[in-house]
């Protein structure tokens, strides 16, 4: 629970609710609440052609000149003939605001007075519920109000309670949280039926116009009237409803609103807290992790001023679970979760809210499976089919390729082209690739077969493109993507002595096609031809053996960035540290591979820090994943003090600067794998094939010497719970095994590093529940 003893004072403080599609930053004034509100398809304009056709006639042009370290010469062609126009895709805009203006009798007179005495204030956030509850003693009035946004009843509910009569307007409007900002972003707002309608536009070509309606309903005594284009209450205990929808789903906004706010009227209160509550705990309460000492009772930023409260850690990875639940759900149309979620006050947001896909999209994914929430990654997988259709375009008309593409963002309608004119992001093809590695790897926590065949036809054509796009390198040994670039990062030409963005075969490139080849041969191995020819995965296997392997840098002895390119990096701290990728999310680098390379990844990662990385909220985040991987609890230890210390906003969503949701989900997904880590593989001394290796505490901070964790998810099919104390593992552990798959468990100890081989226990190929003992 997050606890405050005072309202919000801006929008970093406001306490985030959400039902995947509506969403409310909920403030908490004594005399004014304030819901800033969001619905996931309100996007400023409609689909749009940008395709800068042609492209792929200068492509042969462009590749000679990044081979020849031309560098000015590959950008001013880029610019000219390969950035889409116009340069900016679509953004996310906010829904409105509804503010809720409240009157208090006086403990003398009754009649409303200006010098209110507050006491006995407290505001809240109950994770278990999904409520927030402000209560607090106004003249001797004791009010409690509760805000949910359910999903069983896709409606934002809002109830009051007051041990005497109070009066409250409730309105609508369209505004910026830009304090200056005087415009209102809307058509219209009338009242009809008693119920306050606000139509709006968000604009552009072919935009989603939206509905957002509020009705109220009293308890007992009491009144509703019209005032103005406002509702006035007078009552001891009420009801409001907001009610939004747009034309993404609906063609009548109006009476898709309406309806849901009158069902839920009529359903009343105590009836839509029920369903909201059992919906949400249905989800919410499969997966815990609890770190001891957890101080609960105090205030969240009292607690946020001590970094090393085990119980906070907690606290945060609980936090990006509810985060999770509340912006990403499985519904038709449903959406991923943006750059901020689905939470955005702002109608020119920070990098459009969009869904920023070199890596940002994919991070707000990475703890969905093992906190055992895999319905919430669904919408990603709606979204990658509208971008496998626009892709084709891309592919084909820049890139001269079959099959399909995406560059480094995308929107609501699966825009493929580039976004913006920065050289060192814009021109990257490979973030539709990125996102189809999550594909095998939800089938390989769920076992959905469904979906994979779903999803076969968009791997394969992303398979096409990557077949087609890579060329051989200079000397015909390897196959390469050229151009190529290590997102967002620059390098210095050793010859030329230019300043580069566009290489040959960026490691990250490399390490994605590695594991998209490899997942699309798995997968062919579980559909068969379902899923392609075997000339196809012939293709693919001729391909994958002829990738260069991940280089190590003779100067540095870091892993090199720009594939067998040693060049020198301008930017030392830089807050990307994509040439890891192999280590996470990625799992060519473990510690039981290549030591060479385990050795490699630590400098590169000490390098970064020492020159100022993880200095976004995202990166940081980035940074606790790389450490567990390489098991080494103590440096994870320090990454997790310091995101919560540098990147955690008073209301604990994370900072970039400013808010980006990524970094919350990110950070609970390191927390996790601290714990627990299910991405390598051995081999069964049974049947001689591959095993899953799972292991229980691989990274844990020597200052979690106490804890359980209940209902976390492994790739296999395994759901695990156990505890410690002092440091050790309590038999038994109990794990359930989904497929029946073999496993072999690893239990290490806390504080533990890569040194300790932990001991290994055989969980059997057998469908149902284990208790597995440690064989000491």
């Amino acid at each position: 629970m997050l606890r405050y003893d005072s309202p919000a004072s801006d929008w970093d403080s406001a306490l985030p609710l959400g039902n995947g599609r509506l969403g409310a930053m909920v403030y908490g004034g004594v005399h004014r609440e304030t819901l800033r509100l969001n619905e996931e398809s309100v996007w400023y304009g409609g689909p749009m052609n940008r395709t800068p056709v042609g492209a792929k006639y200068h492509l042969k042009h462009l590749r000679e000149l990044i081979r020849a370290g031309k560098h000015r010469d590959a950008e001013a062609l880029v610019g000219k003939r390969f950035l889409a126009t116009p340069k900016s895709m679509r953004h996310y805009e906010p829904l409105g605001t509804c503010m809720v203006d409240f009157e208090y009798p006086n403990e003398q007179s009754g009649s409303g007075s200006t010098e209110d005495v507050v006491k006995d204030y407290r505001r809240s956030l109950d994770l278990a519920r999904a409520e927030t509850v402000v209560q607090y003693t106004v003249n001797g009035t004791q009010v409690r109000r509760e805000v949910i946004t359910t999903h069983a009843d896709n409606v934002i509910a809002f109830r009051v309670v007051a041990s005497r009569e109070v009066t409250f307007r409730i309105s609508l409007t369209r505004m910026s949280d830009v304090e200056w900002e005087v415009n209102e972003f809307l058509d219209s707002i009338e009242v009809i039926d008693e119920r306050i309608v606000l139509h709006a536009t968000s604009g552009g070509k072919g935009s989603n116009s939206l509905c957002l309606v509020a009705g109220a309903q009293i308890h007992g005594e009491g009144a509703i009237q019209i005032v103005g284009r406002e509702l006035e209450v007078t009552t001891k205990e009420a009801l409001v409803v907001l009610a939004a929808h747009t034309q993404y789903r609906h063609s009548d906004v109006q009476q898709a609103a309406m309806s849901d706010l009158e069902i839920a009227l009529r359903t009343g209160s105590e009836k839509l807290w029920q369903r909201h509550v059992s919906n949400w705990q249905s989800l919410f309460n499969r997966m815990s992790i609890q770190l001891f000492p957890d101080n609960t009772q105090l205030a969240t930023s009292e607690r946020l001023k001590n970094t090393r409260d085990p119980g906070l850690v907690a606290l945060y990875h609980t936090y990006a679970r509810y985060l999770l639940l509340s912006c990403s759900s499985s519904y038709p149309k449903a959406l991923p979760a943006n750059l901020q979620g689905i939470w955005n006050p702002t109608f020119q947001p920070p990098w459009g809210s969009k869904f920023t896909i070199n890596i940002n999209l994919q991070m707000n994914y990475w703890a969905a499976h093992v906190s055992n929430l895999s319905e919430c990654e669904l919408p990603l997988f709606e979204l990658l089919e509208r971008m496998a259709v626009n892709g084709k375009r891309t592919a084909s008309e820049i890139w001269g390729c079959r099959g399909w593409c995406a560059h480094h963002c995308t929107d609501i309608f699966g825009d493929t082209e580039s976004q913006d004119r920065w050289m060192p992001s814009t021109l990257w093809p490979l973030g539709g690739a990125w996102l189809c590695t999550h594909v095998w790897d939800h089938y390989s926590f769920t076992g959905d077969k469904a979906l994979l065949t779903r999803m076969a036809p968009v791997l394969k054509g992303c398979i096409d493109f990557l077949l087609d796009f890579l060329i051989d390198d200079s000397n015909g040994q390897y196959l390469i993507t050229n151009p190529s670039l290590s997102p967002e990062n620059t390098f210095l030409h050793k010859e030329s002595q230019e300043k580069g963005v566009f290489c040959e075969g960026s490691t990250m490139d490399m390490e994605i096609i590695r594991q998209v080849f490899t997942h699309f041969l798995l997968i062919s191995s579980v559909l068969g031809a379902q899923c392609a020819s075997q000339d196809c995965v012939s293709a693919v296997e001729s391909a994958l053996s002829r990738l260069p392997p991940i280089t190590i840098s003779p100067k540095t002895g870091t892993i090199q960035e720009w594939g067998l390119n040693d060049y020198e990096e301008t930017e030392l701290g830089h807050r990307h540290v994509s040439h890891l990728y192999a280590l996470h999310p990625g799992n060519t680098i473990t510690t039981s591979s290549d030591p060479t390379l385990v050795k490699a990844a630590k400098k590169t990662l000490v390098r970064r820090l020492e020159h100022g990385g993880g200095h976004t909220g995202w990166s940081r985040a980035w940074l606790i994943n790389f450490w567990a991987r390489l098991r080494q609890p103590a440096e994870c230890q320090k990454n997790i003090k310091a995101l919560l210390k540098d990147s955690t906003l008073p209301n604990m969503l994370d900072n970039h600067p400013p808010f980006q949701i990524d970094g919350n989900f990110g950070g609970a997904a390191g927390i996790t794998e601290c714990l627990v880590q299910s991405h390598e593989e051995t081999q069964s001394e049974n049947t001689g094939c591959s095993a899953r290796l799972i292991r229980l505490l691989p990274s844990c901070p020597a200052e979690w010497k106490k804890g359980k964790i209940q209902g976390v998810r492994c790739r296999g099919g395994f759901e695990i719970d156990f505890e410690w104390e002092d440091g050790h593992i309590h038999d038994p552990v109990r794990i359930k095994s989904l497929f029946g798959h073999e496993a072999i468990l690893v239990f290490h100890s806390v504080g533990s590093d890569a040194l300790d081989t932990g001991v290994k226990v055989k969980v059997p190929a057998v469908q149902g529940e284990h208790t597995i003992r440690r064989d000491v």
